[in-house]
């Protein structure tokens, strides 16, 4: 009996057997009491601890953020796990997606799937479209300016630098010389309007009758009458022969020539009338209008088409870049540029054609994936450096980002960790009482 009941048991009025009765049953209601603290208190105080060591353990995973010091020492545990040894777990993490999940053979099933013709030919599509919009949307007149440098470049440099060495072969246009030279020179003819255009043309303007007449005088020099005189003497008979020796050439044509000098009036009127007389504008209609090359014999059309295809041949190895150089030059980029952007923005062409751009340009890229993907796959992961990033990035998170990511994605696993700590100290209080009571 304990003594601080005997004592009690001393104090009380009672008596006797009274007193020894009563202390046997005070001492009966404290065992009851204190058996009941160990059945519950054991449980209790083991699922306390299991929550809240789970809990601080969790939180000392991150927490303190920081180094903690007392004095000169640094205090255990600080910072927490993943901000202490945050170097290392950044590279831990950037080894294990590179090494097991974004693979080689990965990125390439990946790179597939994402590079499939119809995501292609949309993304393709899209980009033409954003493009198109673009230069409609070009207010500066940037795409104008850009397209009429190009063109600038193309026919002031690029061409003519192109044109030389190609002209440097044999068989430079050779075909395409003698198709033009088949399908248009060889087929052409003039109309019976064109024959006689051109033939007002040669009277009127290439050969009126003045410039006949200077001709006539530069032909009747002296030298020339005196041949023609001897040659029409030596080589005439019968009736002309008499008239050549009695009469002669010679003077008939020297007193042309001085009509031609000295009555240049009278003598190109004369030409004139003797032009129409001869009706020449009539006969001249009706030779070009018979013109062709087809009426020639077949050996001096091949003969014309090999000296057409030296000639231009030559020509354009001896001046073709000087030519196509000056012909850049004369052209005004800038308004050509213009209009070919403002053709495009509203040729109902332009968008109709877009499909069938986008479809053909994802099937050269997917036959061309087909044949490289594996090694452009193996020289793009080192220049992503994906590893590289992936480190960086957990360096650059702070502790408390990292917590909030943690918790974030696992807060009900996190929790349920809490919880089972808990659970497991009251078994183990529960074990405890269990002993107890065997023993």
């Amino acid at each position: 009996m304990p003594a601080a009941l005997v004592t009690i048991g001393w104090a009380l009025p009672v008596r006797g057997r009274d007193r020894e009765n009563y202390l046997q049953k005070t001492v009966a209601k404290t065992l009851d009491l204190t058996s009941l603290w160990i059945y519950f208190v054991p449980p209790l105080t083991g699922a306390v601890i299991g929550y809240f060591t789970n809990d601080i353990a969790i939180k000392m995973l991150f927490r303190p953020y920081k180094t903690l010091y007392i004095g000169q020492r640094r205090l255990p545990f600080t910072p927490g796990v993943i901000p202490a040894n945050q170097e290392r777990l950044a590279q831990n993490v950037a080894n294990t997606i590179m090494g097991s999940l974004l693979t080689p053979g990965e990125l390439q099933h990946l790179a597939r799937r994402l590079l499939q013709p119809e995501r292609v030919q949309g993304g393709i599509r899209w980009l033409l479209l954003a493009a198109l919009k673009q230069v409609r949307a070009d207010r500066g007149q940037k795409t104008a300016k850009l397209l009429s440098g190009i063109l600038r470049d193309l026919f002031g440099e690029s061409l003519p630098r192109l044109l030389r060495v190609l002209a440097r072969r044999e068989d430079f246009l050779e075909s395409q010389i003698n198709q033009i030279f088949d399908r248009i020179l060889l087929e052409f003819e003039l109309s019976e309007q064109q024959a006689k255009q051109l033939s007002d043309w040669i009277l009127q303007v290439a050969l009126p009758p003045d410039l006949l007449r200077g001709a006539l005088i530069d032909f009747l020099t002296d030298r020339n009458i005196q041949i023609i005189d001897e040659g029409f003497r030596e080589k005439t008979s019968g009736t002309y022969w008499v008239v050549a020796n009695l009469f002669g050439m010679k003077n008939a044509l020297l007193r042309l020539r001085t009509f031609c000098l000295d009555e240049k009036e009278v003598a190109n009127a004369r030409l004139q009338e003797l032009i129409l007389s001869l009706e020449v504008r009539d006969r001249l209609r009706s030779w070009l209008r018979e013109l062709s090359l087809q009426n020639l014999p077949l050996s001096t059309v091949r003969q014309l088409r090999k000296t057409t295809r030296e000639t231009v041949r030559n020509y354009i190895q001896s001046r073709g870049a000087e030519v196509l150089q000056g012909l850049g030059k004369t052209i005004d980029w800038d308004n050509v540029a213009q209009l070919a952007i403002n053709r495009l923005q509203s040729s109902i062409a332009v968008t109709s054609s877009l499909d069938l751009i986008s479809s053909e340009l994802a099937l050269v890229l997917e036959r061309y994936l087909e044949e490289d993907l594996e090694k452009l796959v193996e020289r793009a992961i080192p220049i992503l450096s994906i590893d590289e990033v992936i480190v960086e990035k957990i360096r650059a998170t702070s502790p408390e980002q990292l917590e909030a990511a943690t918790q974030g994605i696992i807060r009900n696993e996190l929790q349920a960790i809490v919880n089972l700590g808990g659970i497991l100290g009251f078994i183990i209080g529960l074990l405890q009482v269990g002993l107890f009571l065997i023993r």
